[in-house]
């Protein structure tokens, strides 16, 4: 494996704890910019979204840029968008902070894929992304406790701090070690949309954004939630979001051994009936601490063991079209995470945040029917007849 690539795992980490770092810390810039928990709550919900669109679009518009010259301008947008969101006066210049935050994140975050599949050869690619992804998935899962711990400590501008800081680090590393890489552009738009033709490819994309729309419902608001119903204080907040992290990344790999044990239908028609029960039942257990940790640590877990099933499933759907699929799901992944803090903020700002479980359990279920719909449909043709992207190339 050429260790280039992980300093560019390194770097989509540092990129990718901005997402929901400020998740922990929603209470403080609330009160801070005096403005609602729900409205704060959106932060995250603008993020995501900007996140989703962004990625193709930039990657089209930057298509004739040489990779790492692209790499370096879009990290010194990154740095810049977090030093804009940790000076931020009003809620207004930090909502506008997000979004260039988001746009540098999603280029930065797929040209990391793109490169590190040029950098080795064809038999280590597969490696070579999966090592990308443990960096962005460390990175979403991590931020909330560093965040949450940052927050408490030093004020919530002090996570944006530090996230700035690791850029400028990340950049001279990217500067350093990383050679000139010319890769193919991107996939036309048209292409991709192509795929999404056929409703088995279609419906699939849906298993994941409304599980994650369900799992954000609660999730993006999991302080406030705690501090209404056990409350809890700041140290204990960190204990469990630390907690709560490392179940997620075992999750994943808990997630590959299903996957690969039963295959990636089997394992998706069982995570998520199980994901969404647990998420019904979870609100019984907040009487005790240690009886609700238990339950939150297979909530945990199991919100991050569908992604390889999910993966391994699209790419059997549609083998010629492997990429562009991943990067279709990394887009509805994104507009998960934007839809289901909006709904989250809905509920807290129109009853309570103690609905946030049953709510979220709501998209799970149907998430769980499209999920039915997508394997119940039989393979298609034309399906892998779409123009097949050049190896190690995602759009």
């Amino acid at each position: 494996m050429n260790p280039r690539v992980f300093i560019l795992a390194i770097a989509t980490f540092v990129v990718g704890t901005v997402e929901l770092i400020i998740g922990g810390t929603l209470d403080l810039i609330a009160r801070d910019l005096q403005v609602s928990i729900s409205a704060a709550g959106q932060l995250i919900t603008i993020f995501s979204l900007a996140f989703a669109i962004a990625a193709p679009l930039l990657l089209h518009v930057t298509r004739r840029v040489e990779r790492k010259k692209l790499y370096l301008y879009a990290l010194a947008a990154f740095f810049l968008s977090n030093v804009l969101a940790a000076l931020s006066p009003s809620y207004a210049v930090l909502m506008t902070a997000r979004v260039l935050s988001a746009a540098s994140s999603s280029i930065l975050i797929v040209l990391s894929i793109t490169i590190a599949t040029n950098l080795v050869e064809p038999a280590y690619r597969g490696r070579a992304i999966g090592v990308i992804f443990m960096g962005i998935s460390g990175s979403l899962v991590l931020g909330v406790p560093v965040g949450l711990a940052l927050g408490n400590a030093f004020g919530w501008r002090a996570p944006f701090w530090l996230i700035a800081a690791l850029s400028i680090v990340a950049m001279i590393f990217i500067l350093l070690f990383l050679p000139k890489v010319q890769t193919a552009p991107p996939i036309p738009l048209r292409d991709q949309m192509t795929t999404l033709r056929s409703g088995k490819l279609f419906s699939a994309l849906f298993i994941v954004l409304l599980m994650l729309t369900g799992h954000l419902t609660l999730y993006a608001y999991f302080t406030p939630y705690l501090q209404t119903t056990m409350n809890v204080d700041g140290t204990t907040l960190s204990w469990i979001y630390l907690l709560f992290g490392l179940a997620a990344v075992a999750g994943g790999g808990i997630g590959g051994w299903i996957a690969d044990k039963w295959g990636a239908t089997k394992s998706i028609l069982f995570i998520i009936p199980v994901f969404g029960l647990i998420m019904c039942v979870l609100p019984f257990f907040t009487g005790s601490l240690y009886l609700f940790l238990p339950i939150m640590v297979i909530w945990s877990a199991l919100s991050w063991a569908i992604s390889p099933a999910q993966q391994n499933y699209l790419i059997s759907c549609s083998p010629a079209t492997a990429d562009i699929q991943l990067s279709l799901n990394t887009s509805a992944q994104h507009l998960g995470i934007a839809l289901g803090s909006l709904a989250g903020g809905l509920v807290v700002e129109r009853s309570s945040v103690i609905y946030t479980p049953w709510v979220g359990a709501v998209f799970v279920l149907i998430s769980f029917g499209f999920a039915f719909y997508s394997v119940s449909r039989p393979f298609q043709a034309q399906e892998s007849q779409v123009v097949q992207p050049a190896p190690g190339h995602h759009a």
